[in-house]
């Protein structure tokens, strides 16, 4: 009954919206109906488009339609509170069109018409194989797939957010120092004034934030002022040639580069007065260089008047030693040196490069030719002569050789206690290598003195010069312990050191007491020399403490009527575009400030390097 009452609304859905007034017309009009009956039984379902019956040419949404085709029939039927109900024994063309003006037989016959074809219709539908489920489910999802198609088309568009693409490579957003734009673009001061700018922080530690250009501004400005890329490149590459022409006379621009700092009050070979040759390590060296030196013409004449291969060997070990001490003061000069773009740590190896010079040195000078000569005085011994001139300068060379000595050990027990470390461990781990050079070597010479005039002594009341070759032997043993430690000693201050576990842990304590970090990992604490340390860590910051920092510093108001202005996408995405900048420059102030506050309790560390996780 359900379904004859749905067909019986369609028929006067149909006829009202026509104004059928004619008979034929609506003849017509039944027989369509008719067809979209037996369609309707055909395919199983109810809701048919009835425009597309009417105009072929205006194919309307079907999904659409059919919607409302159902909600109509139950509103109009089910409904038992509704005044429309449709009287079942009531003729069909008085529902249809009740005030259609047609006689009773012309009525009968069309009812007759419509009963016939109706009968018709059921017994072909009968006899016609009926669809399967598949068929069925397959055409519904066709017609109601293009309905949904024909209404995408007229949804309104919607604008995308823009999303991040980590794989596009772009430099609209890059900013440029005025520097840089200046030579990498050839601007002049005043192509800039007229260009857009803003502050960011400085990266440099103690100084006031730097003005930056968008980069895809300065790319324009030099466009226009140059015309073409090719132009720009041209002009670059003609300055680049000019520049290498200039370099070429390196020792001309390096005296006027001296000349220029030395009118600016400026010197680039001490950084304080009690560092470099005037500090300590350069007054102990400088020092070792005069009495070495010393040493060496008077063990030299001792030599040449008593052809002694001990002497000869101390002769070699004084003029060894004085030779590296003045590769050691050089090295000292250079270790203080302000640091430039070509070395951005500084020098401060330097020290251990030279020492590590000077370890070599002695090994193959002074252990080479003492050896070779005391191998040569075993195979081919010669007379002795009076060795009374030696004594005397073997116990000058004793007494300035220790007073030598004595100014580097008091010199190194200063810096132990400074660094509050032991002698031994402050010698071993070579935190003044310079000095450490000098110690070793004066220590090494002192014994040696003691060696050769004991070995001579016993030539000389023997009457043998074997003991005295094999005193030129042991003292090249001396001299090849004393190298091969300063070397070692050197090399691995060079390799790269950690500082003691105990300072390490030290400055881990600090840091993790700030209120902004939460952890820290991968912490390295590498000893540069000169008492610099360079000290690296991860830091995996708190969050919300951050964000509390960042409200602190803002008006709380004032960001609450932004959040009430808020009313769309965009808006919502520049609300958080700002204040997520604002937040990235606030963590880099917050590690700006934790750098200074560790240098300020640990002054030795020279370059703090922290990364967020």
């Amino acid at each position: 009954m359900l379904t004859r009452n749905c067909i019986i609304f369609s028929r006067y859905v149909l006829f009202q919206s026509i104004n059928i007034c004619e008979k034929k017309y609506i003849q017509q009009k039944v027989r369509h109906i008719n067809i979209f009956y037996r369609v309707e039984k055909r395919i199983g379902w109810r809701s048919v488009s009835l425009a597309s019956l009417l105009n072929n040419e205006k194919k309307e949404d079907l999904h659409k339609i059919q919607k409302d085709n159902i909600e109509n029939e139950h509103s109009k039927v089910e409904n038992k509170d509704s005044k429309t109900r449709i009287n079942k024994d009531k003729p069909i063309l008085e529902v249809i069109s009740p005030d259609l003006k047609i006689s009773k037989k012309e009525k009968s016959a069309i009812l007759e018409n419509v009963k016939e074809k109706s009968l018709h219709e059921n017994e072909t539908d009968k006899n016609r194989p009926k669809l399967s489920s598949d068929s069925i489910k397959k055409l519904k999802e066709k017609i109601i797939g293009k309905g949904e198609k024909d209404s995408d088309k007229t949804k309104p568009l919607v604008k995308k957010r823009k999303r991040v693409d980590l794989s596009c490579q772009s430099l609209e957003r890059n900013f440029i120092t005025p520097v840089k734009a200046m030579s990498d673009f050839l601007l002049k001061p005043s192509d800039l004034e007229c260009l857009p700018k803003t502050k960011r922080r400085s990266p440099y530690e103690s100084e006031p934030p730097i003005t930056v250009y968008w980069r895809r501004d300065v790319e324009a400005k030099a466009l226009e002022v140059w015309g073409t890329h090719e132009n720009l490149q041209k002009e670059l590459l003609k300055r680049d040639i000019e520049k290498k022409k200039y370099q070429q006379n390196i020792f001309t621009v390096k005296r006027r580069l001296r000349d220029f700092r030395r009118e600016m009050g400026r010197s680039t070979d001490v950084i304080e007065e009690e560092s470099g040759l005037m500090g300590r390590s350069g007054k102990v060296v400088l020092t070792a260089v005069v009495i070495n030196g010393t040493n060496f013409l008077f063990k030299l004449f001792a030599w040449i008047f008593t052809g002694s291969h001990s002497m000869f060997s101390e002769c070699i070990h004084s003029l060894a030693d004085t030779i590296n001490q003045l590769i050691l003061a050089y090295g000292i000069h250079k270790s203080v040196q302000i640091a430039d773009s070509y070395h951005p740590y500084g020098y401060s190896n330097m020290k251990y490069v030279s020492s590590l010079i000077s370890g070599v040195g002695i090994f193959c000078v002074g252990t080479g030719l003492s050896f070779y000569h005391g191998i040569s005085g075993l195979l081919h011994p010669t007379p002795i002569d009076d060795f009374f001139w030696a004594y005397f300068i073997l116990a000058g060379s004793l007494v300035s050789e220790g007073a030598t000595w004595l100014v580097a050990f008091n010199s190194i027990r200063r810096g132990a206690r400074e660094v509050n470390m032991s002698v031994k461990d402050y010698i071993f781990r070579g935190q003044d290598p310079s000095v450490n050079v000098v110690l070793l070597e004066d220590f090494a010479a002192v014994i040696g003195v003691i060696v050769a005039a004991g070995c001579m002594g016993v030539s000389s009341l023997t009457n043998s010069p074997i003991p005295d070759a094999m005193g030129s032997i042991l003292v090249g043993c001396i001299l090849g312990s004393v190298a091969s430690f300063i070397i070692y000693t050197n090399v691995a201050a060079l390799v790269g050191r950690s500082i003691p576990e105990e300072n390490l842990e030290k400055i881990n304590q600090e840091l993790e007491k700030d209120i902004m970090i939460r952890a820290i990992h991968d912490v390295k604490g590498i000893d540069m020399g000169s008492y610099l340390v360079r000290y690296k860590a991860e830091l995996d910051f708190d969050g919300r403490e951050l964000t509390r920092a960042y409200l602190d510093k803002m008006e709380l108001n004032d960001i609450l009527e932004e959040i009430k202005a808020i009313d769309n996408i965009d808006k919502l995405e520049e609300f958080m575009l700002k204040h997520g900048e604002n937040l990235v420059d606030m963590m880099g102030g917050e590690i700006d400030r934790i750098e200074m506050k560790l240098r300020k309790k640990y002054p030795e560390i020279r370059h703090c390097d922290l990364e967020i996780l």
